[in-house]
Order: C-alpha cells, then structure tokens, then sequence
C-alpha cells in the first residue's frame, strides 16, 4: 500500500523545523525567523519553498557551503540605503534584518532601499514583501540565483530564476501580493515534479541542442552542469514574448548585484576550480515605500481595493467561474492549511524522517 501524506498543525511543525535548525547549530532567534519563512510558503501551498527544502539547508551547512551562524555586516549607509553583505550565511536572517532596515528608513524619511551581497537562498520573495505591507507600506524584494534561466535565442543557463516580489495593502481582508519567478516555473517546481516522478510540461525546460525536455529525473544536477536549461516567462524566442521575461529576469540580476558589486550569473556557484565549497554569493534588493509620505493610507486601501474589484469584476471567459487577483488565492490556502495542517507528501516525510534519525532529534514529533 502506497504510503499517503499527512496533514501536521502548523505550530507542530514550526517547532520540528526550530529544533532541526537548532541541531545543525543555528542560533534559536534565527532559527525562528527561518522557521516562519519556511511554514509561511507552505501556508499559502508554495511547497518547492517550504519544508520541503529544510533537509537541502542543513545539507548546504553540513557541506561547508554556507554558515548556520550568520554574521551580517553594513557595508555602507545612508539615510534611505544600505548595503549589507550577509557573510554567507542564512539568507532568510539577511532579508528579515534587511527589509527591517529598509521599512525603518521609510517609515522615517518615505523610502528605504537595501541592496545585500553574499548572501544565501531566502525563501520565498513574497515573504519580505509582505512584511513592508503589514507595516502599511508598499514592499519590493527581488533576488538573484544559480544560472537557470536561457536568455532569448540561447540555450546555456545563465540567469537565475530571479522572482520579483510586490506587496501593497488593501482595503480588503488580503494584501495585493505578486511573488513570480521570471522563469515560466521555479526551479522548485522540477524539484517537486521530480520527487513525484511525474513528468514536467513541455515548454518549460530546453536541453543544450534547443529540444524540450519533459523528463523531470535529475534536472537541477543537469542545470547545474549546463546541460538543461529554463525558459524564461513568455517561452523559447520573442513571439510569445520570451524576451520580456529575459528582460525582466537582467533587471533583477542587475538590481541583485550591480549596486552591491556581488556575483552575477556564471559567478553564482558552490565550488571553486579546485572542487572545493565556495560562498554562493546570492545579492537581494528590498525597497520599502511609505504610503502615509504620499497620501492618508486608507485613501491608497481604497484605491487599490478598487483595482483589484473591478478587475475580479471585469467579463470573463466562458466556462470560468471566477478571475483572481494576487494574494486571493493564497490568502484562502493559508485559511485551509491553518485549520487543517500542513500537508506533507510522503517524500518529504521520507526526507524528514532521515533528518530526525541523523540529528537526534528527541523534542517536537512531527507526527510522522
């Protein structure tokens, strides 16, 4: 009988997730802030981001590529910027501290701007977004990533998936929050259909000669050694608009590295010549807006609850019951999962079980 996935409350698993994190030796205040990155993406259903990538970090520590103590360091400041380099450590503690540091430069002077460097995988884009919109302000995070992305008319990896991440409050009981990868799907996404062993559409993946390839088995591992590569938003070529998403995958790598002099592209990797474990390296950029510095926030509530309902509103296609805006789906998601638990498939169970097994883990029962 094949083994079936289990639904675990959400306050189960973020204390398994703390204790794990704990045992590889991160600090419990930032085991915390790591914790609540990882279970925010599994409440809204994004699983490639979630628990499911929490045995990948602690193989990442293990191996020496990043550090489970994070010594972040301001490079340099001013009074609506900084730069931060995050010392190789967890980047989800680099982008807490950084956008905290972004929404207080703007809730004093209107804007706050900060560009980080050598830094790590953070989770999911969304999330520091939204912590500007929880403070009534506007938030912006993007981040550069391991070379994924073919540019137009290429076939070799060169970008990262490179997701562009917007929050701004509404008068509504959700948040208008858009969280895309610049790739038609996240690299998470192969990760995913790989551990369920099904296959990936095709139009998402190209091999080295240009063909699709729907075989989901060992994508990254071919990724990472230019064999395969994504496809950005809008597909293969400029027709259906494949270079407005190669555009806009540059225009994060730019904002990623470019003002913090970080790694780019090609320079993004985990070894050295030699074989040996390297800093990756990763740059964010997270930009706080102050609606109160432009107009009374209720005013903005309104006008953005407007939008989005008179979009919901707009005709639509036959056979569709409904149009969405960003953050509605999610927000109904994160109802269902807070009351039902966080649904775990069985291979990540699997992957779950090992890390309990291997740190010795005695406290939180994750229930499987």
């Amino acid at each position: 009988m094949a083994e079936a996935s289990v639904f675990v409350p959400v306050k189960r698993l973020t204390g398994f997730v703390i204790d794990v994190l704990s045992a590889v030796g991160i600090p419990a205040a930032d085991a915390e802030i790591i914790a609540d990155v990882l279970i925010a993406s599994d409440l809204i259903g994004v699983r490639s981001h979630g628990i499911a990538h929490l045995k990948w970090y602690c193989d990442r520590i293990k191996a020496g590529l990043q550090c489970a103590v994070t010594r972040w360091t301001v490079c340099n400041e001013t009074a609506t910027t900084a730069v931060i380099d995050g010392g190789n450590g967890m980047g989800m503690v680099v982008g807490h501290h950084a956008m905290k540091m972004a929404l207080g430069k703007a809730r004093q002077y209107g804007l706050g701007a900060v560009a980080v460097r050598n830094s790590s995988h953070y989770g999911i884009a969304g999330y520091y977004a939204g912590m500007a919109a929880k403070e009534e302000m506007i938030g912006i995070a993007v981040t550069n990533a391991h070379p994924s992305i073919a540019p137009t008319f290429g076939t070799e990896p060169m970008l990262g998936t490179n997701p562009i991440a917007f929050c701004a409050p509404t008068d509504e009981a959700f948040d208008f929050s858009f969280d895309a990868a610049t790739s038609i799907a996240p690299r998470g996404k192969l990760e995913v259909a790989a551990r369920a062993g099904v296959a990936i559409p095709e139009g998402w993946v190209i091999s080295e000669d240009g063909t699709p390839v729907t075989d989901s088995r060992d994508l990254t591992a071919l990724m990472d050694r230019k064999k395969v590569a994504l496809l950005p938003l809008g597909g293969s070529g400029e027709l259906m608009g494949g270079h407005k998403g190669y555009g806009l995958a540059t225009m994060v790598e730019i904002l990623s590295s470019a003002l913090q002099e970080g790694a780019f592209l090609s320079g993004l990797h985990d070894y050295d010549e030699a074989g040996h474990p390297h800093a990756l390296g990763i740059g964010h950029f997270f930009l706080a807006i102050n609606i109160a510095h432009f107009l009374p926030v209720e005013r903005f509530r309104k006008t953005a609850g407007d939008i989005v309902r008179e979009l919901r509103a707009s005709r639509k296609v036959p056979g569709q019951e409904k149009i969405y805006t960003a953050g509605e789906k999610e927000h109904c998601i994160k109802q269902r999962v807070t009351r039902e638990g966080v649904e775990i498939p069985p291979a990540v169970q699997k992957s779950l079980r090992e890390l309990r097994a291997e740190l010795k883990i005695a406290g939180h029962d994750p229930g499987f």
